[in-house]
C-alpha cells in the first residue's frame, strides 16, 4: 500500500538513579526480544542510552534516536524512572508517543529486583499533564516484556496515523455540487491537524485531462484496468482509454502539486457537470486510486477524503465511502435477514455510493453506467462506475467532520456487511450494526453529521478510538452505537 508514512519507534528506557540501571536495561532488552520475535523488527530501534536523573542523558538519548530515524517513541519505564527527564524526552521529541512499564518479575525477586513502574507511570502522567504533552498511554500500560511488546504494537498503526496526516495534503476540484451542502465544512480544522489542502476549480482539472490527450500511457493503463476487470468490462472496453486518461492525469497532478508533503488524498468533482464535460464518470479510477491507497472522495467531500485516508493508514488496506442511503425493505428483511441474523430490522441499512468501491472489496465487479444520471442524459455520459455488492464480512462505519461552528466531532461504530443480495445498482451492500436505529437518530441526526461515511473492511473501532483521542478529541466529541441498555444523552427516558 502507497502513499501512508512508514514508522520507527524508538524505544528509550529510564532509571531513577536510586534504582540500579541494569534493571531497566536488562528488561529493555529483553522487550525488544519479545517484539522482534513476535513482530516486524523494523518497527522499532532500541535506544542504547538509558536516561536516569540527568537531562544531559535526555539531550543524548533524543539526538541518538533523531539520527537513526525514529519518527515515533516509547519512553519505557523499566523502574520507577525519572518523571522530569523522561517527560522532558517526551516534550522535545516531535512525533506520535507512548508510555509503558515494566510489570515485577517473581515474587523471588522484589527487593533488589522490584522496580516500582506502576508507581512510577503515575508521576509520568502528571509530569506529562504539567508540560502539555500528549502522549498515547495503553489501556492497561503496566505488564512484561510479552506485554509491552503487544502495546507498542498496537500503537504501531495509531502511531503510522498520525505520521501520515501530519505529511498529508488534500487536493480538491471544485466546490460541492448545488444542494448539496451536508458535506461543507470549514477547513480551519484540517490546518489545526496539521493537514494542508489545495483547491482547484473543476476547469483546472478539464484543462489537465485534455493535456494528456494521446498520453503515451494511456494504452497500458488501459489493459492493466482491462485485467483488473476481468469478465467485468463485458462491452464497456472503448470506456477505458478515456479512464486511463483520467487517472494519468489525477496521478500526475499529485505528483505536480504535493509539493513537501509526502502523501495525498483528492476531494474530486463528480457532478453535474463533470459528466457533460468530461463524457464519462470517475469512479472506476476512484475506486482504483483508493486500492493503492490514495482515497478520492465523491463530491468534493474533503472530511470524507480525510476520514478515507485515516482508515488507510490505521488497516493499510482499501477504504471506501458510501452514503448511509437507504432502508432494507421489510419483505428483504423478513426473507433474507429475520432469523438468520442477530439484528432488527432498523439494525439494517444499505451503504450505496454511484461505483467508487475497490473492485477488490466487491462481488462480481463489473464496469456499469450510473443509472440516476442517465435518467437526465445521454447513457454513454454516465459510462465509468464500478458496480457490485459489497463482500461480507465485518467493517467499521465511521467519519471525522469539522462542524459550521469549526467543532471537530466523529463517530465510530462496528458491524457488518450482510450476505445478503442488494437488488440493486451501484457499490452497495446490505450493513447490521446493532442498535443502528438509536445510533442513526441520536448520533447522526442529532449532531448533524452528513450522508457520507466512510467503511474500514474489518472492525478497528478500537485503534480509530485511539487515533481520535490523540486527534484532540474529547470523548464527548466521538459518538459510538449504545449498547440497548445504556442510553443517549437526549433519549427520551420513557421510550419502551
Amino acid at each position: 500500500m502507497e502513499n501512508i508514512s512508514k514508522v520507527k519507534i524508538g524505544i528509550v528506557a529510564v532509571s531513577r538513579d536510586c534504582f540500579p540501571a541494569s534493571l531497566s536495561n536488562n528488561r529493555r532488552k529483553a522487550l525488544i526480544d519479545a517484539y522482534t520475535k513476535k513482530y516486524n523488527a523494523e518497527d522499532i530501534y532500541e535506544c542504547p542510552i538509558c536516561i536516569i536523573e540527568s537531562e544531559t542523558d535526555m539531550v543524548k538519548a533524543l539526538e541518538d534516536i533523531k539520527a537513526h530515524g525514529c519518527n515515533a517513541l516509547c519512553v519505557y519505564l523499566g523502574n520507577f524512572g525519572p518523571e522530569i527527564s523522561e517527560t522532558l524526552l517526551a516534550k522535545h521529541f516531535d512525533g506520535p508517543k507512548m508510555f509503558c512499564a515494566a510489570a515485577e518479575e517473581s515474587q523471588n525477586d522484589l527487593i533488589d529486583g522490584r522496580g516500582d513502574a506502576y508507581c512510577g507511570m503515575l508521576n509520568a502522567s502528571y509530569n506529562l499533564a504539567l508540560r502539555n504533552v500528549k502522549a498515547y498511554i495503553p489501556d492497561y500500560p503496566v505488564g512484561d516484556a510479552e506485554d509491552c511488546a503487544d502495546m507498542i504494537h498496537e500503537f504501531v498503526p495509531v502511531a503510522r496515523t498520525l505520521i501520515s496526516l501530519s505529511e498529508l495534503k488534500i487536493i480538491s476540484f471544485g466546490p460541492r455540487p448545488m444542494n448539496f451542502l451536508a458535506c461543507n465544512a470549514p477547513i480551519k480544522q484540517l490546518y489545526n491537524l496539521g493537514v494542508e489542502i489545495e483547491e482547484n476549480s473543476e476547469l483546472d482539472l478539464f484543462e489537465a485531462y485534455h493535456k494528456h490527450d494521446g498520453d503515451k500511457r494511456i494504452e497500458e493503463v488501459a489493459a492493466d484496468m482491462a485485467k483488473e476487470l476481468g469478465a467485468g468490462v463485458n462491452n464497456n472496453s472503448a470506456m477505458l482509454p478515456k479512464l486511463a486518461q483520467y487517472e494519468i492525469t489525477l496521478l500526475d497532478w499529485i505528483e505536480a502539486h504535493k509539493g513537501y508533503r509526502k502523501n495525498v488524498c483528492i476531494a474530486g468533482k463528480c457532478w453535474p457537470a463533470f459528466q457533460t464535460q468530461f463524457h464519462f464518470v470517475p469512479c472506476f479510477v476512484n475506486s482504483r486510486l483508493a486500492g493503492r491507497g490514495i482515497p478520492v472522495s465523491c463530491e468534493v467531500d474533503i472530511y470524507g477524503a480525510l476520514s478515507e485516508y485515516i482508515g488507510t493508514c490505521i488497516t493499510e488496506d482499501a477504504v471506501t465511502l458510501l452514503d448511509i442511503n437507504n432502508s432494507v425493505p421489510k419483505d428483504m428483511f423478513k426473507e433474507s435477514i429475520e432469523g438468520k441474523f442477530p439484528y432488527k430490522h432498523t439494525d439494517t441499512f444499505m451503504g450505496f455510493h454511484c461505483g467508487n468501491t475497490c473492485s477488490g472489496k466487491l462481488c462480481n465487479p463489473h464496469l456499469d453506467f450510473q443509472r440516476i444520471m442517465a435518467r437526465n442524459l445521454p447513457r454513454e455520459f454516465t459510462d465509468g462506475t464500478i458496480e457490485g455488492d459489497i463482500k461480507p464480512g465485518d467493517i467499521t462505519f465511521y467519519r471525522l467532520q469539522s462542524t459550521s461552528d469549526n467543532i471537530l466531532r466523529s463517530y465510530v461504530a462496528e458491524g457488518e456487511v450482510l450476505p445478503v443480495a442488494t437488488r440493486s445498482f451501484g457499490s452497495i451492500g446490505v450493513f447490521a450494526i446493532p442498535e443502528m436505529g438509536r445510533f442513526y437518530r441520536h448520533v447522526l441526526l442529532e449532531k448533524n453529521f452528513p450522508h457520507h461515511g466512510a467503511v474500514m473492511f474489518g472492525h478497528y473501532g478500537k485503534t480509530l478510538y485511539r487515533v481520535l483521542q490523540q486527534l484532540g478529541l474529547s470523548n464527548e466529541e466521538i459518538g459510538f452505537n449504545q449498547a440497548a441498555d445504556q442510553r443517549y444523552p437526549g433519549e427520551n427516558p420513557f421510550n419502551k
